[in-house]
């Protein structure tokens, strides 16, 4: 318990010793974390709009119309039974040729001077979430197609795959950018514990000589880039956070208009203790960096 104390006094001494170098490492710590922070915040808000945009993945199957109310029962209840199906809506010619001059008012001159209803009936089935990927539709819409009395099958998830695309690049570009920026974290933090051991040489040569260990005299240097680590991830959340009101707020009425402010979220709370958790990480580390050539182990 007396070494703990000792240690922790050892630290806030050194910390309180050093107040600009201290300062500098905290604020640069706390923006390069906050830099990474702005690609989480980034990818994790692309993916919800990915998931809640797959919630909503429809296939649609067009009749043929040479195709009987039997036949076409025939098929819903097989459709029915395939795990790919959620839910499955049929739509009838009449209620297509209804919603099309609905949508469309402009434009149904163009049906009506055919003196037909051109549009075929079709059925809407909601994919299930576990058959959501590009990969696991595009194979059963393969086999959509060959069935029998089905004119043609349509979803729309090149645009979603293109969506998926773009967060992968943006996540090849965080592990990049992250790797470079923590580096930096770890450079600066080590330069300031360098920079104290080296205001403090005398008495850690005196300390030394009275016997105690290089473990002894490392501890205190260890706990204060740990120290800086952490307060500069405090200082990144709290940046993050100040920065998500201020575009939130300017995002204004027309991000309500496009139902963008509904969609986006901050960082969740176990992400934010993640991204503190590496600001201590990476000032242990640069404390360790910055004390490998404390030499004389015992």
């Amino acid at each position: 318990m007396r070494r703990l104390v000792y240690f922790l006094k050892e630290t806030l001494g050194n910390i309180r010793a050093n107040r600009t170098t201290t300062f500098v490492a905290i604020g640069t710590t706390g923006l390069t974390l906050a830099c990474f922070g702005v690609f989480l915040l980034l990818y994790l808000n692309l993916r919800g709009a990915v998931g809640s945009l797959q919630d909503e993945i429809q296939v649609i199957l067009y009749l043929d119309d040479a195709q009987t109310a039997t036949d076409i029962s025939a098929l819903r209840e097989r459709l029915t039974k395939e795990p790919e199906v959620e839910t499955i809506t049929y739509i009838s010619k009449l209620r297509a040729l209804d919603e099309f001059r609905r949508q469309f008012p402009a434009d149904q001159h163009l049906l009506d001077g055919l003196g037909i209803n051109p549009l075929p009936a079709s059925l809407v089935i909601t994919v299930a979430p576990a058959f959501r990927s590009p990969e696991s539709i595009r194979r059963w819409v393969q086999r959509l197609d060959r069935l029998p009395g089905v004119a043609q099958v349509q979803y729309s998830r090149e645009w979603i795959e293109n969506l998926e695309t773009v967060i992968g690049y943006l996540e090849l570009a965080a592990v990049g950018i992250g790797a470079l920026l923590a580096v930096a974290s770890v450079t600066i933090i080590a330069s300031t514990i360098r920079l104290t051991v080296y205001a403090r040489r005398d008495e850690i040569e005196i300390m030394r000589l009275i016997g105690a260990t290089n473990s002894f005299i490392k501890i205190p240097y260890l706990l204060e880039g740990a120290t800086l680590g952490a307060v500069g991830g405090v200082l990144a959340v709290l940046l993050l956070r100040a920065s998500f009101e201020v575009f939130a707020s300017h995002l204004g009425q027309s991000g309500r208009f496009l139902g963008i402010d509904a969609s986006l979220a901050f960082l969740p709370l176990r992400v934010s203790a993640q991204l503190v958790v590496a600001g201590l990480v990476l000032g242990s580390a640069g404390s360790y960096v910055s004390l490998l050539n404390l030499g004389g182990a015992r």
